[in-house]
C-alpha cells in the first residue's frame, strides 16, 4: 500500500470540518501522506519531458504535462492508479464533505507535470465539465515527489481571493503560498472562485524540475451555487498588478487550447 488508509481518515476527520468552511474556498495540504520510498522511487522514474509530453507554451502558461498512464514508468503509475481508488475516494468525500465523487480513469489534464527553468502557470480556474464524461468537477489533489526544492526558485503554488461579477473574474489579492515540498499533498474544491495557479516564473538550474501528479475528480451533477453554471475551458485571470497587453491572449486560450500548446514539440 502507498498511503495508510487510517492516517488519512484521521487527516480527513480532524480537518473535515475545517476544509469545508474554509476561505476564499475550502483547501488544504498535508505532509508526509505517501511512503516515503514509493515516493522516492517515483522522483527517481520522472522522465526529463520528452515528445510523449504536451507542452504548453504562451506566456500565461508554460509547462509540460503527459496523461497517457501506458506510457509512465510503474514507479508513477501506481501511485496514479491508488489515487483513483474506492478508498482513496472515501477518504475524499470525508474530508470534502462531497458524496459520490467519481475518479477520471483518462486523467484529462491530470497525470504527470513538469515545469523547469521559465515555466508558469497564471492564475486560472479550472473547466468545469469533463469533455468526455459530461461530469462536474470538483476536486483537485496534486502530490509533489521532487526533492531538494528552493524557495527562491519560485514554483509555489497560490491561492488567490477575488469575486465573480456577471461574466467577469477580478482577483482582489493573494490568500496564501503552498511551495512544492518533498511528499506533500494539496487538496482544494473547484468552483468558479477557486482562484489558483503558479504565476512567478520558475528560476531553479536547467536540470531541475518542478515535478507533480495530478488527479481530478467529478460528481454527476452539483447541488451547490454553482449547479447550473455553463460549461467552459481553463479561464485565466489577470491579478491587480499584471499588465493589459495580455488581455486578448488571455481571452483566447479562455475559449480553448492555443495552437502553441502542442503534443510532440518540445523545443
Amino acid at each position: 500500500m502507498i498511503f495508510d488508509f487510517k492516517k488519512l481518515m484521521d487527516l480527513a476527520e480532524k480537518h473535515g470540518p475545517e476544509y469545508q468552511s474554509k476561505e476564499p474556498y475550502p483547501y488544504v495540504f498535508f505532509d508526509g501522506v505517501v511512503d516515503v520510498d514509493v515516493l522516492g522511487n517515483a522522483f527517481d522514474a520522472f522522465p526529463v519531458p520528452d515528445d510523449t509530453f504536451y507542452k504548453y507554451s504562451n506566456p500565461l502558461e508554460k509547462k509540460f504535462a503527459k496523461d497517457n498512464i501506458y506510457e509512465m514508468p510503474d514507479a508513477i503509475s501506481k501511485i496514479l492508479v491508488q489515487m483513483n481508488s474506492p478508498f482513496f475516494l472515501l477518504f475524499l468525500e470525508t474530508l470534502t464533505g462531497i458524496e459520490g465523487l467519481i475518479p477520471d480513469p483518462y486523467y484529462r489534464g491530470g497525470g504527470m507535470h513538469a515545469m523547469g527553468k521559465g515555466c508558469k502557470l497564471d492564475i486560472h480556474v479550472d473547466f468545469n465539465l469533463h469533455p468526455k464524461l459530461k461530469l462536474d468537477r470538483r476536486i483537485n489533489v496534486l502530490l509533489f515527489p521532487v526533492k531538494e526544492w528552493k524557495e527562491e526558485w519560485n514554483g509555489d503554488f497560490q491561492v488567490w481571493e477575488g469575486a465573480l461579477e456577471g461574466k467577469k473574474h477580478t482577483l482582489s489579492k493573494m490568500g496564501e503560498k503552498i511551495y512544492p515540498k518533498f511528499n506533500r499533498m494539496v487538496i482544494f474544491s473547484t468552483s468558479e472562485k477557486s482562484y489558483h495557479g503558479v504565476p512567478e516564473i520558475i528560476d531553479c538550474p536547467e536540470e531541475m524540475y518542478r515535478y507533480s501528479l495530478a488527479t481530478y475528480y467529478y460528481t454527476n451533477g452539483r447541488t451547490d451555487i454553482f449547479q447550473e453554471w455553463q460549461p467552459h475551458s481553463t479561464t485565466y485571470i489577470k491579478r491587480p498588478d499584471d499588465l493589459d497587453d495580455l488581455d486578448e491572449l488571455r481571452e483566447k486560450r479562455n475559449n480553448g487550447r492555443l495552437n502553441s500548446n502542442t503534443k510532440g514539440i518540445i523545443n
